[in-house]
């Protein structure tokens, strides 16, 4: 599976503090090794929006084509109301 960011992704990453930032890479990069890891927790929130979830913080992307492109990271607060935009 493939991956890109969308901006919005980035200028949400850079707001997290610093320790979340550093879990983030560390799972993404473990997904990129291996996206069924034990420790990745990925779910579908609809057909084609996959999630992960670490720390009370998520990271949501759309799935097109066997590519993700991750647009959101927050908090679990955060998240809850970008998925009520969906």
């Amino acid at each position: 599976m493939k991956s890109r960011t969308v901006s919005p992704f980035w200028n949400l990453f850079d707001t997290l503090p610093p320790e979340i930032q550093r879990l983030a890479s560390k799972s993404y990069r473990l997904w990129r090794v291996n996206p069924s890891a034990k420790g990745l927790y990925f779910k579908r929130v609809s057909q084609s929006e996959p999630i992960y979830s670490g720390r009370g913080y998520r990271a949501l992307g759309l799935l097109e084509d066997g590519t993700v492109y991750w647009y959101f990271i927050g908090n679990h607060n955060d998240y809850e109301r970008e998925l009520k935009k969906l």
